[in-house]
């Protein structure tokens, strides 16, 4: 029975890491695996980061954050 509770804990734990990775998009209010993501908590899905870019870049290798103004790298350095 340990076995069966150990698994049970495992596949828990699991789904709750998969639930907290989940992050929506301020934009478009989805709910996505990925998003862009600011240390602020401002986080943008890949298809918005991709129609905004030309406001939020200026040389593709760092964005902007709309809300606090940090840069953050898009990690393709």
């Amino acid at each position: 029975m340990t076995g069966e509770k150990q698994r049970f804990g495992q596949k828990e734990r699991r789904e709750k890491r998969i639930q907290n990775s989940r992050r929506q998009c301020h934009c478009c209010n989805q709910t996505f695996m990925f998003c862009w993501r600011c240390r602020c908590g401002f986080a943008m899905c890949q298809a918005c980061m991709h129609e905004n870019a030309w406001g939020l870049t200026c040389n593709g290798i760092t964005w902007t954050c709309p809300d606090c103004g940090a840069q953050n790298g898009y990690g393709n350095q």
